[in-house]
């Protein structure tokens, strides 16, 4: 039985992740998983929970919240007619098929190796946001056939592997490809749901070992942390929003490059020496 104490600080915790991830979503466009797999590992870690699953919770954890938050940001684009349905539909079936394989490879690695792939891939997407350019190409339009056959499964496998939404994997690969990045943005939203619901739908069915558990599990979604993060980020994305029309997003984008390098190596350093 978890003490009130504990409850209370992981209450705590939680709001700050919460709306830290909302200000930064509104602000940078940036999807909250980058954020919160690591926030969410390092809270309840330092609460004491050691469950031998603790980064499948968070990963699972992370990607339940995307469910929700894709879902209302791609019906928010569509509204502006930004979502690029004919990529949608023809990546679509590539990347569920990804994400379910994520998902079963997520609930059979250790903890360890998925700390090493989310180290790993983190300090790739921290570069690319601090060095990546506008004007970089592969090609003028997006592959089709055999390269999308590929791809497009990949996309969904290490986004799940890293608890988060098609952001950081979508968006610069259309950038790459020549799509404008306002849809490149709208449309990868249609890739998080995608990503986000079969797997999360896995994780639910599943069973984590019983020890060293956060309280409020279902599955491997921890409950209250799913509630409380929807309910902050509702509350602070506007305020990001608002930041982002008031100062130069640049820097910014280029600290928070930073930040998810230096989380990243943490990440890495825990789950090589503990």
């Amino acid at each position: 039985m978890t003490d009130t104490n504990t409850l209370l600080m992981m209450l705590a915790l939680l709001l700050a992740i919460g709306a830290f991830a909302g200000v930064v979503a509104g602000l940078l466009g940036v999807g909250g998983g980058i954020i919160l797999v690591p926030a969410f590992y390092f809270a309840f870690s330092g609460l004491g929970y050691d469950s031998p699953a603790l980064m499948q919770i968070c990963l699972a954890t992370s990607l339940a919240t995307i469910v929700f938050t894709s879902v209302r940001s791609v019906l928010s684009h569509n509204r502006k007619g930004a979502v690029d349905w004919a990529i949608l539909r023809g990546w679509a079936p590539g990347i569920g098929l990804g994400a379910v394989a994520g998902m079963l490879a997520t609930t059979a690695l250790r903890s360890a190796a998925l700390m090493v792939v989310f180290g790993v891939l983190g300090l790739i997407i921290g570069l690319y946001l601090a060095f990546g350019r506008t004007d970089w190409r592969l090609g003028d339009h997006m592959p089709g056939g055999v390269r999308r056959a590929v791809m497009s499964p990949v996309i969904g496998f290490l986004s799940v592997l890293m608890g988060i939404g098609g952001g950081s994997f979508g968006v610069p690969l259309m950038s790459l490809y020549g799509v404008p990045i306002h849809r490149a943005v709208a449309t990868a939203a249609g890739f998080g749901v995608i990503i986000a619901v079969p797997s999360v739908v896995g994780f639910l069915l599943g069973t984590p070992p019983a020890q060293g558990l956060p309280p409020f599990q279902l599955g491997y979604v921890n409950l209250v942390a799913f509630v409380i993060v929807i309910s902050m980020t509702l509350l602070t994305a506007p305020l990001g929003v608002r930041l982002a029309h008031s100062m130069d997003p640049k820097p910014l984008k280029r600290l928070f490059a930073v930040f998810i390098m230096v989380m990243a190596l943490n990440m890495l350093r825990k789950a090589m020496w503990g």
